[in-house]
C-alpha cells in the first residue's frame, strides 16, 4: 500500500471531523477548512491508488513462457 493512500485517508478523516465540529458549533471557517481538507485527502488517496495500480504485477503469458523455457533448458 502506497504511503499516499494512508496519508490521504488520514487527511480525509481529519477533514470530516473538523467539518462536523464546525457544523455542530456553527463555525463556518471550520466547515470550509474541513471540507477542503477532505477533498485534499481524497485526491491524495486516489493518487496513491493509481500508483499502487501501476506497481501490481501483470499476469500475462510472458512470465509463464520464460519459466517454461528455463525448465526445458535445464532438463
Amino acid at each position: 500500500m502506497d504511503k499516499d493512500r494512508v496519508k490521504g485517508k488520514a487527511k480525509d478523516i481529519a477533514g470530516r471531523v473538523q467539518r462536523q465540529v464546525g457544523e455542530w458549533t456553527g463555525d463556518e471557517k471550520d466547515q470550509v477548512e474541513g471540507a477542503a481538507k477532505q477533498v485534499e485527502g481524497k485526491v491524495q488517496n486516489a493518487w496513491g491508488r493509481a500508483k499502487d495500480a501501476t506497481k501490481k504485477p501483470r499476469s500475462d503469458k510472458t512470465g509463464k513462457e520464460a519459466e517454461r523455457r528455463d525448465r526445458v533448458a535445464n532438463e
